[in-house]
């Protein structure tokens, strides 16, 4: 009778040379656990397949080394963070740039998707958080609490938080709708390098330098439990997908946890070093290291492995027969995620050739784009994993075969499974990518209707948020469609009232541009004090808003005798019914907070003069009643700081630029 043949627990499955220069960053794809990203010092960031030796795509347009990069849900959509602070977005299935974004001023050490809307959050040794609209090439909002590098983001599963983790031993849970910190979770002590969301319950999980993982309580906000004695910093943690425990990639070992109470069901013997990071797919447990310019790949057989009970088991003891897991793990303690039934969707591009989007080819993020590319470098294996979005047909999904592990009495075929693969330097020719056929990593959801075209905003202007942000759109019932005359009348009614405003509107506008014209055309900012001035007379608030518009364009037009001008229809803007005038008001109102607030402070810090001095009087006279306003203003800017929304974010950016004035 043959001796049936002992297949190993863990294996090595590949090392491959994945950049010209040391890695620097990677990361696995969590829905297939077969998409392998890679950024290194050479400013690239390179995809693999996992097991296949050759480089599918490699991504340019990073000036600077890449040092995050991240995978979307759907594996459609890479992020990648330079060491200048700049993000790149590319769309894997059009193989081209999607966004750049820019705005943060050190490295970017994090980044993530949100789970169902088109946002992308990026942690820096800026300390700063930023949430992005991809769509919009805008920063939504800034998170500031954290005092050293943001190491860690990740979205909860329901999209509502965002979990932050950083060099100053803390853990930080942010409302995204609500655009503050809702808690902070001290107890390490050293630099939590990830936090990792529990799938289903309201559980948060941290590993630390200081060699613990410790969980948090979403409902009470406290700590539920601490796991000491890790061999090494903790670098790397990981939910199974049902919940039932926690995977840590330690230096030579992965270890199941359970949290409560808090125990250690299994460790299982993987010599893969500082491993990055991990996936789960088949129920097989993907690890990722690099060194140097070096990555290697790791399969554990979570079949052989001890997900729950109370015992761990003996780490030498390799060749064991299965493990004996419960088929159903214990009941949650906590609350359930309320997730919506849908996918997330893909960004819309926005037509270029709309003409009231068009931008000047000259700005920077649109030369960017320009010197951004995706050179596919192996066809045939691009082809097998990404779908392109413009074929004719989709061929149904297919789900990927689980590795086969090497037997342990062959140490060849381990052997020949682990050979290093130098990647090729070969460059192809994109193909043509409308006749491309094959199944994505991932489907088995409809597909999303398309999005309208939105507008791109100033970049790194923050364009606030909703909670319907977060959350796919609703379907409306559809109105039952109006008969002709119903609908003429409609048309028809206020049309008459609204032309009488827009005939006045026009005739002021024409006054304000011919005191605008005769003025000097050298003396610019005068002729714009000037103009204000007559449009401020007309006692026309819609005249006040056009021209400030227009002003705003051009912060070289702003001056101290301006603002006195400005300032007292500000504060009438900023209580406006209209969304546009509130607007405006607060773009005027940032623009002179940032240009002259540090002026006026240090004017009326000064000590007076010796002498008469007339400008310098004149000077002190605006400025103190610039102060004046400004301090009128600063009262109404704080009670509605705590607005959600658009407006919200606004207020409350302008509420930490007037906080110099208290």
């Amino acid at each position: 009778m043959a001796t049936p043949v002992v297949t190993k627990t863990a294996w090595k499955l590949q090392e491959i040379v994945a950049h010209a220069s040391n890695v620097s960053s990677l990361v696995l794809g969590k829905a297939s656990g077969r998409l392998l990203a890679t950024g290194g010092d050479d400013c690239r960031v390179n995809l693999w397949s996992i097991n296949k030796p050759n480089c599918i795509m490699s991504l340019t347009g990073h000036t600077s080394p890449v040092e995050s990069v991240r995978l979307n849900t759907p594996e459609e959509l890479i992020v990648a963070g330079s060491q200048s602070g700049s993000i790149r977005v590319w769309d894997l299935e059009a193989a081209k740039i999607l966004r750049t974004l820019m705005g943060h001023k050190a490295n970017i050490c994090s980044l993530d998707f949100h789970p169902y809307g088109e946002f992308v959050a990026s942690g820096s040794q800026d300390t700063n958080i930023k949430l992005w609209d991809i769509r919009r090439k805008g920063c939504v909002f800034r998170y500031r609490g954290h005092s050293q590098a943001v190491r860690c983001l990740r979205f909860s599963p329901d999209g509502k938080w965002l979990a932050s983790a950083a060099d100053d031993h803390t853990v930080k849970l942010w409302d995204l709708t609500a655009g503050k910190m809702m808690s902070e979770f001290p107890g390490h002590t050293g630099p939590v390098n990830v936090v990792e969301f529990h799938p289903n319950e309201y559980l948060l999980a941290s590993g630390s330098s200081d060699r613990t993982i410790r969980f948090w309580d979403l409902e009470k906000f406290q700590v539920v439990s601490c796991i000491e004695g890790e061999p090494g910093p903790v670098r790397s943690i990981l939910f199974n997908p049902d919940g039932c425990c926690l995977y840590s990639g330690c230096q030579d070992s992965l270890r199941v946890y359970g949290w409560e109470p808090e125990r250690c069901f299994d460790v299982v013997l993987v010599h893969w070093g500082k491993v990055a990071d991990l996936a789960i797919c088949n129920d097989q447990l993907i690890g990722v290291a690099f060194s140097q310019s070096n990555v290697s790949s790791y399969v554990v057989d979570l079949t052989r492995v001890t997900r729950t009970g109370t015992v761990a088991r003996d780490p030498v003891q390799d060749s064991r027969p299965p493990a004996q897991q419960s088929s159903h793990p214990s009941a949650p303690l906590r609350r359930i995620y309320e997730r919506p039934s849908t996918a997330c969707s893909k960004p819309q591009r926005v037509k270029q050739n709309s003409e009231s989007e068009r931008r000047s080819p000259s700005s920077e993020d649109d030369r960017d784009e320009r010197e951004s590319r995706a050179e596919i470098q192996n066809a045939e294996d691009y082809n097998e994993i990404f779908q392109p979005k413009n074929s004719i047909s989709r061929t149904p999904p297919r789900r990927s075969e689980p590795f086969p592990a090497p037997p342990e009495d062959d140490m060849a075929t381990a052997k020949e499974a682990a050979k290093p693969s130098p990647a090729t330097d070969a460059q192809f020719s994109v193909p043509n990518l409308e006749v491309l056929s094959r199944p994505p990593v991932i489907t088995s959801t409809p597909a999303p209707k398309a999005e309208p075209a939105i507008f791109p905003a100033t970049r790194n202007e923050p364009i606030g948020l909703k909670a319907s942000n977060f959350l796919p759109a609703v379907k409306i019932p559809q109105q039952a469609e109006l008969v002709d005359e119903d609908a003429m009348s409609q048309i028809r009614k206020g049309h008459d009232t609204m032309c009488v405003v827009l005939t006045s509107r026009h005739k002021n506008l024409d006054t304000v541009r011919g005191v605008w014209t005769t003025g000097d055309i050298k003396a610019s900012a005068t002729s714009a004090w000037t103009s204000v001035d007559s449009a401020v007379a007309i006692n026309d608030l819609s005249v006040v808003v056009d021209l400030l518009n227009i002003v705003n364009q051009k912060a070289s037009l702003w001056k101290l005798d301006l603002c006195t001008t400005v300032l007292p229809q500000i504060e009438k803007l900023l209580q406006s019914k209209y969304e546009s005038y509130v607007q405006t008001g607060c773009t005027s109102l940032k623009l002179i907070l940032q240009r002259f607030l540090p002026l006026i402070t240090d004017i009326l810090a000064a000590p007076p003069s010796v002498g008469v001095d007339i400008s310098r009087e004149e000077r002190l006279h605006k400025c103190r009643l610039c102060y004046k306003q400004l301090k009128s203003i600063s009262s109404l800017v704080k009670s509605k700081s705590g607005l959600s929304g658009r407006h919200g974010s606004a207020f409350r950016e302008l509420h930490l630029l007037m906080a110099s004035l208290d």
